[in-house]
């Protein structure tokens, strides 16, 4: 067996949390930062959303993966397989260990498609799609906007999907579409939430049902989709009201996620983290091993994980690693997260709270819980260049 190779902070995941804290991490000057991330493509995901709903393209999300990479870092084009606190050292798939000072685990969730049987079966037709999976999003605005009458269901499971009440975006693009090609009142369309609430803050749930109601959205909340008959073209549900059949003509799903299986097989996930990494909400360091860090949608957080979320985590994570080697105070997280959710095609609200559901504004003025112009193209065309060019170069406080 070849010997480890050696580096002082080792980054599993080249999404936005792991490109991200690398970035970081360089430039608070941490000189030996690797970054494991088989994926040759980057995309920036929270538009997947709006090319779900035909106001963006594939292109518009999508970058060479070395040019995401900040300068400086150690990339490995492989795939973890596994951490081993033990000899405290990440193993790739190809064989090569990277042995570590501190492990920082970001590789994201993935679709769990067997938490919602059938679902995989329905995907491979023409008449069910989501937001969740790239290859997908295109096929989504087509079902979508070819649709001009039937039923149209929307579901949003809240089983560790990353930014839930995203989920929501393609279906007020789509009303807004029928809506001004004159054929909103032949569609109807069901929202199954799992969840109590369209989003987790009050006032934005408040404005998103609003907005439901001006398009006929029937909600049922308290909602799970058990089965899904992809060729039938009905799903099986259970409600507070009993058990139901539903049946549709386009299908789109927010899907329950999961952890990858090394996660768990790693040792990383406790008892009650459902798969997932098992850290302290607030200082995102292993609950058990204290050389492990988490954050983004592998991590459990206790808050409903965001883009938004990973520029508060960014920062502590960085942080308490540099800290707990010096003996200093460590940071605190407080579960900030947001969800910017459409209401129509020119029209985007906030919702930003802490993981107990406070209020938690970035500003004070204007009230951004109330759906704004400004807001839509901020976040549809501002918001991708602060990605890109902030972000993902470690500017992040």
């Amino acid at each position: 067996m070849s010997p480890a190779r050696r580096h002082d902070v080792v980054v599993v995941g080249g999404g936005n949390a792991g490109i991200s804290l690398a970035a970081k991490l360089l430039r608070d000057g941490c000189r030996d930062v690797a970054v494991v991330e088989p994926k040759a493509v980057h995309h920036y995901r929270p538009l997947l959303s709006y090319v779900a709903g035909g106001a963006a393209t594939l292109d518009d999300l999508t970058r060479p993966q070395e040019r995401a990479m900040p300068r400086g870092v150690h990339r490995y084009a492989d795939r973890a397989t596994a951490v081993d606190v033990d000899a405290a050292e990440v193993v790739l798939a190809g064989g090569t260990r990277l042995a570590y000072r501190d492990v920082a685990v970001c590789p994201g969730s993935e679709v769990d498609h067997d938490a919602m049987p059938g679902l995989r079966e329905a995907f491979a037709t023409p008449h069910a799609a989501t937001s969740y999976l790239v290859d997908h999003a295109p096929r989504t605005w087509r079902m979508l906007s070819g649709l001009t009458s039937g039923r149209a269901v929307f579901v949003v499971s809240d089983r560790h999907v990353p930014c839930a009440p995203v989920g929501l975006k393609p279906l007020f693009l789509a009303a807004d579409h029928w809506r001004r090609t004159g054929v909103l009142d032949d569609v109807e369309i069901d929202l199954l939430l799992e969840g109590p609430r369209l989003a987790g803050l009050a006032r934005a749930d408040h404005e998103l049902r609003a907005a439901a109601r001006r398009y006929g959205v029937r909600v049922r909340t308290g909602t799970t989709v058990t089965r899904v008959d992809g060729q039938g073209r009905t799903l099986e549900v259970a409600s507070p009201d009993g058990p139901r059949t539903l049946g549709y003509d386009a299908l789109y799903v927010a899907p329950p996620h999961r952890a990858p299986a090394w996660v768990a097989a790693s040792g990383l996930a406790g008892a009650r983290s459902d798969g997932f990494v098992d850290v302290d909400p607030e200082t995102l360091r292993h609950r058990v091993h204290p050389r492990v860090w988490a954050l983004g949608d592998v991590a459990t957080v206790g808050t409903s994980p965001s883009g938004g979320a990973l520029r508060k985590q960014v920062p502590v994570v960085a942080h308490n690693i540099a800290a707990q080697r010096a003996g200093a105070p460590v940071r605190r997280y407080d579960g900030y997260t947001v969800a910017p959710v459409t209401t129509s095609r020119t029209r985007l609200l906030l919702a930003e709270h802490d993981r107990d559901g406070r209020a938690e504004p970035t500003v004070p003025f204007p009230d951004l819980t109330r759906p704004r112009r400004a807001l839509y193209l901020f976040d549809r065309h501002v918001e991708p260049l602060v990605y890109w060019h902030r972000l993902l170069r470690g500017k992040v406080s």
